[in-house]
């Protein structure tokens, strides 16, 4: 870590499977999760761009308040629960014949006064739910988005997807990229996917040589 203070990274970058890193795309967000006593009605809709930290932060949440989560593809017709903590990932993707059993799952849980944390890349007004009643509550959802990265979540992020491919790049390098990719999740991952295989398939260490490269093609 002392090198990388060095050249100014980012501390308390996200590691670990409960770690976090938290700059102000996402601060809104980490601190609406942290007080679901806050969201109207207990529930709330946490969207966010593919890549943005969406089932990072449904995950810490699921393990600080003992909630039962389901990806919404995986939802049936019989689908029940007896958790007042309920989380649905990718809630767009809720199949039609669980509708019903999900408009139950609402509103058994705002009479229980229970919890329900639903997570999307598309806001609730372009979810596909032919159901209008469950239609209507999912649209009167109060929303908090992640929005694209900041420079300190850009070098974070770069920093995360080097090290699940074992990599350890020099600092110099990151702050290469962050300042040169798009300022999305997406082009984060795409530069770092493609320095790892471009590395493998050439023999060659990943630099900043190579970056430039790879850049210059994209």
């Amino acid at each position: 870590m002392s090198d990388q203070l060095a050249f100014d990274w980012p501390t308390g970058v996200a590691l670990g499977p409960d770690d976090f890193f938290v700059s102000e795309a996402n601060a809104q967000a980490y601190a609406m999760l942290d007080t679901p006593e806050t969201w109207p009605e207990r529930k709330l809709a946490l969207i966010g761009p593919t890549g943005s930290g969406k089932s990072h932060l449904a995950r810490v949440f699921q393990s600080q308040n003992d909630a039962v989560l389901v990806e919404a593809a995986t939802i049936g017709a019989d689908f029940r629960t007896d958790a007042k903590t309920v989380i649905i990932e990718d809630i767009e993707g809720l199949p039609t014949l669980a509708e019903e059993a999900v408009f139950h799952l609402h509103n058994n849980l705002r009479n229980a006064r229970g919890t329900l944390l639903l997570t999307s890349h598309v806001p609730p007004s372009r979810w596909s739910i032919a159901l209008p009643d469950l239609a209507s509550r999912m649209q009167a959802t109060t929303v908090v988005q992640i929005t694209n990265p900041d420079d300190a979540l850009l070098s974070a992020l770069i920093m995360k997807l080097f090290s699940d491919r074992q990599i350890n790049p020099q600092p110099h390098l990151v702050q290469y990229l962050t300042t040169r990719i798009e300022r999305s999740y997406a082009a984060a991952a795409e530069i770092v996917a493609r320095l790892d295989t471009a590395a493998l398939a050439q023999g060659r260490k990943i630099n900043k040589a190579l970056a430039a490269e790879l850049l210059d093609k994209m």
